[in-house]
């Protein structure tokens, strides 16, 4: 008697999920196409997670974790704030390595903003970015990279201009995204810079 085939985890049934909705978009999101995705039916997803809107749920729910990951591995790649700043916020632009799946995961925010739900899970995303932005600048401050300047400001346009940069390398398709968002950046921050004329 053969073994019965293992089933997906939920990590891997969210991680299929978050692929799903960066190819088609959450009108294109179905439990089947997850399924798919996932190598499992669609029947043991609504046993798993209840509906199609709890499993985008929990993909939303996934990704409140992410700026905190993304800037704790730039942290283990430099010693320089400034740097790890620059490279956490270039590695959450690679969640969306093309503008058409960019277009999917805006389609999303559209979600975000209107349904109670999933904008707690949205603003909780936002303030985990912001606060891992604040702490690089504070340390870039301490480490002399940075003038003494009001962080917390600061971090408002850091936080804005690496989503508008985002979006112009989408409409314009110059370069490369993590390009777009690391030439915004430095135009900001150098007249922050300490040393800086």
């Amino acid at each position: 008697m053969s073994p019965r085939p293992r089933l997906a985890s939920d990590a891997e049934i969210i991680q299929a999920a978050t692929r799903v909705i960066a190819r088609l978009g959450p009108t294109g999101f179905t439990l089947a196409e997850v399924g798919r995705e996932a190598g499992i039916a669609a029947a043991t997803l609504v046993q798993r997670f209840g509906s199609k809107r709890d499993l985008m749920l929990a993909v939303a729910g996934r990704g409140v974790a992410a700026p905190e990951s993304c800037f704790a591995a730039a942290r283990r790649e430099t010693s320089s704030p400034l740097e790890a700043l620059t490279r956490g916020l270039e590695d959450l632009a690679s969640m969306a390595p093309t503008p058409e799946e960019l277009s999917n995961h805006l389609a999303f925010l559209q979600i975000d903003l209107t349904d109670p739900d999933f904008h707690e899970l949205a603003l909780a995303n936002a303030l985990t970015n912001r606060k891992g932005i604040v702490e690089l600048l504070d340390e870039a401050m301490a480490a002399g990279e940075l003038r003494e300047c009001d962080t917390d400001r600061l971090s408002v346009a850091v936080d804005a201009i690496a989503g508008g940069a985002l979006i112009n390398w989408a409409i314009y398709r110059e370069g490369t995204a993590r390009e777009a968002i690391r030439d915004a950046l430095e135009t900001l921050l150098r007249p922050y810079r300490a040393g800086w004329e």
